[in-house]
């Protein structure tokens, strides 16, 4: 049984520093020549008129800004001040530089202060005390921490230390002419551009001093998110810069400042933040205009319609092991310029732009640097709308509300439907790239079942998340009206008196301790929808005291209580047969010690008791030939398939037993192959997904196929019946090496239509884990998948169950013939 784990919602805090906590800082090659202008850092601002009589600030600064795409370091560095016209003895001053200056944005350097001013300036992101004069003056952004010698234009500009100088004022140090003047009131500033042609007075003006620092905050800001001291004016990046062209942003780890965008949505439950998207696309497909700011556990102060700039840091947030990312901002300083905008429009999600193929593939790698191809693969699609607006129109249900809130809708109605209203799985390269979760931004999904409806339009940023992969996350006012189309539970047919009727269930860790409504609506499960089977094998039967790591490992008491249900429904009175697992070795929830139980009806059939003279638990079951009746029976009945092997680690081992029903043998395996646990998930940046656990699946196969060969060859007609979860595909390797590739084991889910294949919806795909599988002496038969949880919100059980109804009297006369070139 997968675990299910929360898709949309994470640990505030530490999920955030689990995704940028190892994010790289890409470091630029230093500037090699300065008599040409700068590519990388610059100095963007100097004021030196900070405490002076009649100014706002009331310190000195020095702003810094990078026209590179890629962070530049600055540990080491100094900002370094020359008095404009320097004397013999003038000393140039020193404010030594840590950390790095982000690719657009800024990075604040706090001098020193006067008496005067109100206004504080941002939080500095490295502090001195050089009193800097407020009209003229010199300042070079400088490689090193070592006072400058150089007196003249000349000398200073060719020393190959200083990355950027400054001369404002009279300066006499300075390149090309100087800078204008500055006061009290107002600073230089380069243009918004950033340009440097190495001539001050062409690069600079004098205007209202604007501090900013590396976080986007200005002068007498908070520093809170949507409050004042955000950014003023748009940085160097926007949205479809910072989400770029494949699946990981270009700026990872870095910090942006001033990205505008309009706010489409509000995320108030879970990871909250909200979504911006800018109003202005680029010409490239391939690029998203939408973007995640994530606010950790704080809930945002911004409303949808809000034209905002954020500052913040990029990051790549993975929802799970082997998952795609989502781009997001992190640690957000915003500002709110203008409210009541309208939106962005919202992409179609249709048939006519969800491409067929599902996702490129690395031979098993990542993904994630292949260039996005939006029109061919629908991965790809979906990554180049991350975080913009996106709608689907009268969308059926294929995967109903879980526990979290998230359903699953398909945007391409005609796509491999099942007879029920949901969408089959039919082959590994048969992906339903239809299929969209629907997680409600505000915990609004509403609950529906598969088959039903969100009429009219559904709207919402596209997100994604470690179950299901992408999604929209709509809110109450965004989704469609919610239509119930009337689905309702299986009930399939009794058993005729000759017919022998067997069923597999898979119960969902149970135990004295769940309620007695999951025990009510089980028991109804077997009486009612299954018609009282005369053999029903249980998988997930918890020990007496269920989680609890006490040792306890029989299950009497957990069977006692289901049985008793079963008779308050109505049914009969079922006896049971099991093996007891050595503790902690099977598998499941820790201490639950969980394994299959045979429920039988002693009025309609009868159980063979073999003792064994040793441990069952861990002794093979054998198949044994009569030698003066030529029939097989088991060593021990009930026995385990080779439960000592490696291929059963920590899984459960298969319970073998024999029935006798009007007077012939059945033989009857309840199996429970490990779970899917540590696969890639289909959707996630390895492509083609690693299926890992499938290996055990396979080993576990054959130990069970040569087990069955065994009792063929001991009695070419026996009668067996396999059946339960072997949590895997009837297409897959492990299943086909089961049945021989079915020349002995037929898997009857085969004999059902292919729209019809399924006991079990997951991530909005109906798809088989349960399977019933016939040796060739089972002729006649009629088979029944039974939908009672799958395809519900309101489950008893993850599982579907499904009965076979033998007829024993006309079985038995075809015996196994091995094929040529067969192992047997």
């Amino acid at each position: 049984m997968p675990i299910h784990r929360p898709s949309a919602t994470r640990v505030a805090g530490a999920a955030f520093v689990a995704a940028t906590a190892t994010a790289a800082v890409v470091v630029a090659p230093l500037p090699a020549a300065y008599a040409t202008p700068s590519t990388t850092a610059v100095i963007s601002e100097a004021y030196g008129g900070g405490g002076n009589s009649g100014a706002t600030l009331t310190n000195d600064f020095v702003e810094l800004a990078n026209r590179s795409t890629t962070a530049y370091p600055l540990d080491g560095y100094s900002v370094q001040y020359l008095p404009a016209s320097a004397s013999a003895s003038s000393l140039w001053q020193v404010t030594p530089l840590t950390g790095s200056l982000a690719p657009g944005g800024s990075y604040l350097v706090g001098e020193g202060a006067g008496t005067g001013g109100t206004a504080a300036l941002p939080a500095p992101d490295a502090t001195g005390s050089i009193a800097m004069a407020a009209g003229s003056g010199t300042v070079a952004l400088v490689k090193g921490t070592t006072a400058l010698t150089c007196k003249t234009a000349a000398d200073c500009t060719a020393n190959p230390d200083v990355v950027d100088l400054l001369g404002y004022g009279t300066a006499v140090v300075r390149e090309g002419s100087a800078a204008p003047a500055a006061t009290n009131t107002a600073s230089v500033s380069r243009s918004a551009s950033l340009a440097d042609t190495d001539d001050n007075s062409a690069d600079f003006t004098a205007g209202t001093p604007t501090p900013t620092n590396s976080a986007g905050q200005t002068a007498g800001g908070d520093g809170g998110s949507g409050g004042s001291g955000g950014p003023t004016a748009p940085g160097a990046f926007r949205i479809h810069d910072i989400q770029g062209t494949t699946r990981v942003s270009p700026l990872k780890g870095q910090s942006v400042v001033g990205v505008p965008g309009i706010v489409t949505a509000v995320r108030t439950t879970g990871s909250k933040g909200y979504w911006i998207q800018d109003p202005t696309p680029d010409a490239d497909p391939a690029t998203s205009e939408g973007l995640f700011v994530f606010t950790g556990s704080a809930a945002p102060t911004v409303s949808v319609g809000d034209s905002v700039l954020v500052s913040g840091k990029v990051t790549e947030y993975y929802p799970g092991t082997g998952t795609q990312s989502v781009t997001e901002l992190g640690s957000p300083v915003s500002t709110t310029l203008s409210s009541g905008n309208a939106l962005p429009d919202a992409v179609v999600l249709d048939d006519s732009t969800i491409p067929d193929t599902y996702t490129p593939t690395a031979g098993g790698g990542s993904i994630e640097a292949l260039p996005l191809q939006p029109a061919v693969y629908s991965q790809d699609f979906y990554e180049s709308i991350e975080g913009m607006r996106a709608s689907v129109s009268d969308a059926r249900v294929v995967g109903a509300t879980n526990t979290y809130g998230e359903m699953f809708v398909t945007a391409k109605p005609d796509e491999r439907p099942t007879p029920r209203g949901g969408t089959v799985y039919g082959a590994y390269d048969q992906q339903n790239t239809g299929r969209i979760e629907i997680a409600a931004a505000d915990g609004s999904t509403p609950t529906l079942n598969v088959g039903d409806e969100l009429a009219g339009t559904t709207t919402g940023p596209v997100d994604y998340a470690s179950f299901g992969g992408y999604l929209l996350a709509p809110t109450a006012a965004t989704t469609g009206t919610a239509v119930d189309n009337g689905l309702k539970p299986e009930v399939t047919r009794r058993q005729k008196g000759n017919e022998l009727a067997l069923a597999t269930y898979n119960v969902e860790n149970l135990d004295p301790s769940d309620s007695d409504d999951k025990f009510t609506r089980l028991a109804k499960g077997v009486v009612t929808n299954l018609s009282s089977p005369d053999i029903v094998t249980l998988e997930e039967i918890q020990d007496d005291n269920g989680a609890t790591d006490d040792g306890t490992v029989s299950a009497e008491a957990t069977l006692t209580k289901f049985t008793a249900a079963i008779r308050a429904a109505g049914g009969p009175k079922y006896s049971w047969r099991y093996v007891n697992p050595v503790n902690d070795k099977d598998g499941g929830e820790p201490g639950g010690n969980i394994r299959q139980v045979f429920l039988f009806n002693p009025k309609r059939v009868s159980f063979v008791d073999r003792a064994s003279a040793t441990d069952v638990s861990t002794t093979a079951v054998s198949v044994v030939k009569d030698r003066w009746t030529h029939e097989a029976h088991l060593s021990a009945s009930p026995g385990r398939i080779n439960p000592t092997s490696t291929a059963w680690n920590s899984s459960r081992k298969p319970l073998v037993g024999e029935f006798r029903f009007q007077g012939r043998t059945v033989f009857v395996i309840a199996n429970h192959f490990n779970s899917k646990g540590g696969d890639d998930p289909m959707h996630g940046r390895f492509q083609e997904p690693t299926r890992s656990s499938e290996t055990q699946r396979k080993l576990q196969a054959q130990e069970e196929n040569a087990f069955v060969d065994s009792l063929l060859a001991a009695d070419p007609r026996a009668r067996i019946v396999a059946l339960g979860d072997l949590n895997d595909y009837e297409f897959s390797d492990a299943v086909k090496t089961l049945t021989d590739n079915g020349t002995v084991l037929t898997d009857l889910i085969n004999t059902l239509p292919a729209a019809q294949r399924y006991s079990y919806v997951y991530d909005g795909n109906s798809q088989t884990l349960d399977h019933i599988l016939t040796s060739p002496s089972v002729t006649h038969y009629d088979y029944d998948v039974v939908h009672i949880n799958s395809e519900f919100a309101d489950q008893a059980s993850d599982h579907d169950p499904q009965v076979v109804r033998i007829d024993v009297n006309k079985c038995g006369s075809k015996a196994y013939e091995p094929k040529a070139g067969d192992h047997k």
